[in-house]
């Protein structure tokens, strides 16, 4: 088994977004170290949470990436992993996923498959509705929510704050990425805002969806009784997002280091300031 191609296949490198936020929702929740059970099971979760729904996409659109001239080199469209092959890899980290949830608790078990069924929706939404931003916002906001659940076998209002946050930041983030292929988009009647509403309104959403994620991480730190260092993280990260936003207002160029520089600097600085909030 090459797992190079796999890890190609699924960009694991991009699993820096969901993963220091599902480990913030376990430190506040816990109000501290949780346990190296839970940090095991609750990594786990999420590599294979992001690996089916990745894999997922990935088999679903390899038709629709062949005809992309950025996609058509993936590892989707080239053969160089079967559709047998990505039929297997999902299947397998579904039950992994389904397995560890079993491990965790009551709540994630019988939550596990709905929260699959969401990441798998993803790919079809953009064939009939712009809200696939903020599908795909969804399915890495489920993150902090999973990470809660696993601590305190509940959904705390914090939680849902925090997940709020993260979905409009993804949502903003992937209306820039999504600026590359607009035209694609057009031509093949995709439903990417950057399409349907060209790029000014474009850039406007996705600054709306940051300035949003701002305001709902502000109600996170607030409803978790969280102190300096928190309040700090979200300050850094408006900081970020607007720098972001900047970069692809600058030059399209820069979107790919604004997608995933910028926004996997964020996640792991804002982890770090949460757990000197709550640990240090």
């Amino acid at each position: 088994m090459n797992i190079k191609k796999y890890m190609d296949l699924v960009k694991f490198s991009h699993t820096i977004f969901s993963i220091p936020f599902i480990l913030i929702a376990m430190i506040v929740a816990a109000n501290g170290w949780f346990g190296w059970k839970l940090l095991v099971l609750g990594i786990l979760a999420a590599i294979s949470a992001r690996n089916f729904a990745m894999a997922v996409n990935r088999y679903l659109d390899r038709d629709i990436d062949a005809k992309n001239p950025r996609t058509k080199d993936r590892v989707s469209v080239t053969g160089e992993i079967s559709e047998n092959e990505m039929k297997l890899f999902i299947l397998a980290n579904a039950l992994i996923f389904i397995g560890v949830a079993y491990l965790i608790n009551d709540l994630a078990f019988k939550l596990s498959i709905p929260i699959l069924i969401i990441l798998g929706g993803y790919s079809y939404f953009k064939r009939f509705s712009e809200f696939a931003h903020l599908i795909l916002g969804l399915s890495l906001g489920l993150a902090p929510i999973a990470g809660a659940i696993a601590v305190t076998n509940s959904i705390p209002c914090w939680s849902v704050f925090l997940a709020i946050g993260v979905m409009f930041w993804v949502a903003g983030f992937d209306i820039l990425y999504s600026l590359q292929d607009m035209e694609f988009d057009k031509k093949e009647g995709l439903y990417s805002i950057p399409a349907k509403i060209g790029e000014k309104g474009a850039l406007f959403i996705s600054k709306m969806f940051h300035f949003f994620a701002v305001i709902f991480w502000f109600l996170f730190v607030a409803y978790a009784n969280l102190g300096f260092f928190a309040y700090l993280a979200v300050i850094f990260a408006a900081v970020m997002l607007y720098y972001e936003q900047k970069l692809v207002d600058k030059d399209y160029k820069n979107i790919p280091k604004a997608f995933f520089d910028v926004n996997g600097y964020l996640g792991i600085i804002f982890l770090i300031l949460i757990i000197f909030d709550r640990i240090i």
